[in-house]
């Protein structure tokens, strides 16, 4: 794609920010602030990427991977702050699933030990880590908010805080993780994938097109499994204090 290719694509940014104006909606400052920093930051990224594959150092593989577990930690903490230590919590998740993923695709030769597969991959698994990790939280502090009585009665009657959150932390799992599944159920029949598309319209085979594809929805669904059960347990039992009361970090 050439420059002015690309800067006639900037339509696409004015369509939604007119019919925000139009419809008071407000989003005209923050779709445009949107906008500026996608361009900034994948410029960024695009010349240090360059930058690390062409030195095929390891120790810039573990910095990639490093900052964008950091990045992805300190955005979905914001929404997981009535939990304590949810700072530490997300990122050991996000950290177990690097581990096992990139195990299981390099321990089996699945990739190659390269930059340019491990970089990349990885990406896609903690970027959609990350968005569990929002989804899940979101729906658990809302359904222990909301079933707090239920939680406080099971426990006067001796229940363990195990079982008092029960239900909250089973539904609050089971939420964050279908629409990866919902998703998964209609790929290629009302959407081609972002990797599928990519590797086509840079003259991939079609069918090798296809194969990595499905290598990342398996990896999806095993992200979306564990981010959301390894989170879910390792959040609910700091909910609790001594006593086995409820509450709340400042």
């Amino acid at each position: 794609m050439s420059t002015m290719a690309l800067i006639f694509s900037l339509i696409f940014v004015l369509i939604p920010i007119v019919l925000s104006k139009t419809l008071n909606l407000g989003l005209e400052k923050d779709a445009t602030i949107a906008v500026i920093r996608s361009i900034i930051q994948l410029l960024v990224v695009g010349y240090i990427l360059k930058f690390v594959f062409d030195s095929k150092s390891i120790i810039y593989i573990f910095l990639m991977v490093a900052v964008m577990i950091i990045a992805a930690t300190l955005n979905a903490r914001k929404k997981g702050a009535a939990i304590k230590g949810i700072t530490w919590k997300i990122a050991v998740t996000l950290i177990f699933i690097e581990v096992l993923t990139q195990s299981i695709l390099l321990g089996f030769n699945i990739t190659p030990h390269t930059a340019q597969y491990i970089i990349p991959i990885s990406g896609m698994m903690i970027g959609n880590g990350m968005v569990l990790a929002i989804l899940f939280l979101n729906r658990f502090i809302a359904e222990t908010e909301s079933h707090q009585d239920q939680t406080e009665l099971i426990l006067s009657l001796g229940g363990t805080p195990k079982q008092a959150v029960h239900t909250q932390l089973m539904t609050s799992i089971k939420a964050s993780m279908i629409p990866t599944i919902e998703s998964q159920k209609t790929i290629g029949l009302v959407q081609l994938p972002g990797m599928m598309s990519g590797q086509i319209i840079a003259g991939a085979s079609p069918v090798q097109a296809v194969q990595f594809q499905l290598l990342v929805l398996f990896l999806l669904l095993t992200t979306a499994s564990i981010t959301s059960i390894m989170l879910g347990f390792l959040s609910y039992p700091t909910m609790f204090n001594k006593r086995m009361q409820v509450v709340r970090s400042k």
